[in-house]
């Protein structure tokens, strides 16, 4: 398995397994057999909910003898009702996962929501989504900064930030983000964002390499044309653009072949790299993952000291 360094100094496997959408005993399950053909770097969350049900796969896994603790990578995030106690949330996410630490501790997204002690997605009345107006995600970095020096989470990091909120947290964080999870993709690759970060020492981290549901991007003919050239399947090609990036990468899926196959690390020559780059020169950029939040926001561009 590729590596890569956190600003921590701790290394974190290149290609993750994601489980968005996985739940019950067959995430359980396909969580212990992904550990068992060779990953060790998973990655859930809380509003994914399936917290508990990851947890028991990896306990399966450690039981069964097939790795220790210390082998893994898991990383799990900070949902948006959480913002105003960070150190509360890690808590309820170790007890769910069943663990002592997260190897990395993700702010979700840099949007406060309230907290009503039951939904994940509250709503006002009128159906427009609850904000915390009042709470800054910086304010919420900073509540992270504690979270990492409890040694709860060996790392802290941020998803789904542009160039203007990480400039602004950088401005008074006294911990870097180890990671900024974000849609990359042919389509999508977000090249001054992945520069940013990796000038910055964040490591980028993938979502969606595929696209969407249904994983769009395995029919485009240049990725097909890379791949036939490899002998591997389209995916493979799209995880690996990321990997040549300097970036992680969390794929998605629940077929064990596929698992196993995302799994491959492919060299690129120039020219094929400079295709990928291409695509979306021709297609136009797609980004797939724009959840509504119900105000006008822009997602690449969002502006300093956001309020609602």
């Amino acid at each position: 398995m590729k590596l890569f360094k956190l600003n921590t100094g701790a290394s974190i496997p290149a290609i993750g397994l994601g489980t968005w959408q996985a739940s019950g005993p067959e995430a359980s399950k396909f969580t212990e057999q992904a550990i068992r053909i060779g990953y060790r770097h998973i990655d859930t969350a809380v509003a994914y909910q399936n917290e508990k049900d990851v947890g028991a796969g990896i306990k399966a896994a450690i039981d069964a003898g097939v790795v220790k603790r210390e082998d893994l990578f898991v990383t799990t995030k900070l949902w948006s009702v959480h913002h105003r106690n960070p150190q509360k949330a890690i808590e309820r996410s170790l007890e769910a996962l069943g663990l002592d630490y997260v190897d990395l501790y993700l702010m979700h997204w840099p949007v406060a929501l309230q907290d009503n002690g039951k939904d994940l997605m509250p709503t006002l009345p009128d159906g427009r989504r609850a904000f915390d107006p009042d709470r800054h995600f910086v304010d919420t970095w900073k509540d992270l900064e504690k979270v990492y020096k409890s040694g709860k989470a060996r790392a802290i990091g941020v998803s789904n930030c542009s160039i203007p909120y990480l400039e602004e947290l950088l401005a008074s964080a006294t911990v870097v983000p180890a990671a900024n999870q974000v849609e990359l993709h042919p389509y999508l690759p977000q090249t001054e964002l992945v520069d940013f970060c990796l000038s910055k020492g964040i490591l980028p981290e993938a979502y969606s390499p595929l696209g969407a549901a249904g994983a769009p991007l395995i029919k485009d003919e240049t990725v097909n044309e890379i791949a036939k050239a490899h002998n591997v399947g389209p995916g493979t090609v799209l995880i690996n653009f990321n990997v040549a990036r300097g970036a992680a990468v969390i794929p998605k899926t629940s077929n064990l072949d596929r698992a196993k196959s995302n799994l491959e690390i492919i060299d690129f020559t120039p020219e094929e790299m400079e295709k990928l780059m291409n695509i979306h020169k021709v297609h136009g950029l797609r980004r797939y993952i724009s959840p509504d939040w119900g105000v006008d926001l822009k997602f690449d561009f969002w502006p300093k000291s956001w309020r609602v």
